[in-house]
């Protein structure tokens, strides 16, 4: 940790907490979507890891998820201020949520309160690099930028869009802060290849901080009616009239990321800064990603297979197996390396690694079909 990073300001976290988390379908459902789930057998969910390492950075803490799942957050949070527990009625993406708890913020402590968003469904191996990142994100939102922590990428992956950095910025405080020169999409292999070769590109991990009322300026600036329909919900939102006006507004609010609502036209017009972080990021996307997570049993009737849950498992000539269940009962796994297997009450899936992605087709087809009680 830098010295002068270390004096960086107290932020106000924001945790987005929504999203079903398809891809690790059996497993991650509406009702028990991926951020209440122990994916790792550290004995704490995604959220509670997300709530615990933000913990020494934060001046306060507000959750932002659905109303179906409120109630398990404030259970999985016991020492979240019930006022911080911001229900959203129904999915508008990530600028309609982030945006009311910035707002929101800003009228509990002010429009310079920096607030720093970070998904409740993320891994972080190295807290100290995150941490480090962040109080350099904070102090340089502190002098007015909008911050994206850049993750450094493993390798030349299709499944995250891009930062591309560009001059250092010489912030006190933020001696890795660079301006930002654009957001790219997904790109495919060979065009990853090309921007990593250059060592001026990073992974995209939806990390913003920014003082609260630049966000809302520039969301005011870009996307008008969403900014007004945010800012009548804040008003508001510590008021009796709570209910009433977010059911008649909520409902109109534009569904856009930040990244498309505010954080790719700031950045064109020269307004974006980031940090980088070696921080060993994940993202949880699926069930191959898992099974390089979870270190597999060294002992055991298991031995060589990754375990997670409840299963009883014997694994022989299994190596590299990845077998989760919430069921308790028997699994034996004969000559199947590199299986993955889900065991739950309703379903059961058995794929591999490599089309571990497709899971996200199933739920699809299931949706069309009319099988919610399987989604």
């Amino acid at each position: 940790m830098t010295g002068a990073a270390s004096t960086a300001p107290l932020l106000h976290a924001i945790i987005p907490a929504g999203g079903a988390g398809t891809r690790l379908w059996p497993l991650s459902r509406r009702r028990r979507p991926k951020f209440l789930l122990d994916l790792t057998g550290s004995g704490r969910s995604l959220l509670q890891g997300t709530v615990a390492r933000l913990a020494p950075l934060a001046a306060s803490t507000t959750v932002v998820t659905g109303t179906a799942h409120a109630d398990a957050v404030a259970q999985q949070l016991p020492d979240l201020p019930p006022e911080n527990l911001l229900a959203e009625p129904a999915p508008r993406d990530s600028m309609a949520a982030i945006g009311l708890a910035a707002a929101v913020i800003a009228r509990r402590h002010g429009r310079e309160a920096i607030v720093g968003s970070f998904a409740a469904d993320h891994l972080v191996a190295d807290e100290t690099a995150f941490q480090d990142a962040v109080r350099q994100a904070a102090a340089l939102a502190a002098e007015g930028w909008l911050v994206t922590i850049g993750i450094e990428a493993t390798g030349p992956s299709t499944a995250f869009g891009y930062i591309r950095a560009g001059q250092p910025l010489g912030v006190p405080g933020a001696p890795d802060g660079r301006r930002v020169l654009g957001f790219t999409e997904k790109p495919d292999a060979a065009t990853a290849a090309q921007y990593l070769a250059t060592g001026d590109y990073r992974w995209n991990a939806g990390m913003f901080v920014v003082r609260a009322g630049i966000l809302l300026d520039h969301l005011a600036a870009n996307k008008p009616q969403l900014a007004a329909g945010i800012d009548e919900i804040a008003a508001a939102w510590d008021t009796p009239d709570r209910e009433a006006v977010t059911a008649a507004v909520w409902p109109g609010l534009e569904a856009i990321a930040i990244d498309h609502a505010i954080a790719e036209p700031v950045a064109a017009a020269g307004g974006v800064a980031t940090v980088p972080g070696a921080m060993g990021w994940d993202d949880v996307g699926g069930f191959a990603t898992l099974a390089e997570l979870v270190a597999p049993c060294a002992t055991g009737p298991a031995a060589g297979a990754a375990v997670l849950g409840e299963a009883d498992v014997e694994a022989v000539d299994a190596p590299g197996a990845l077998v989760i269940s919430t069921t308790g009962r028997k699994v034996v796994l004969l000559g199947m390396p590199d299986a993955v297997v889900v065991d739950t009450p309703d379903a059961l899936l058995v794929t591999t690694p490599e089309r571990a992605q497709d899971v996200k087709g199933v739920v699809d087809r299931l949706k069309a079909a009319g099988e919610d009680s399987l989604l």
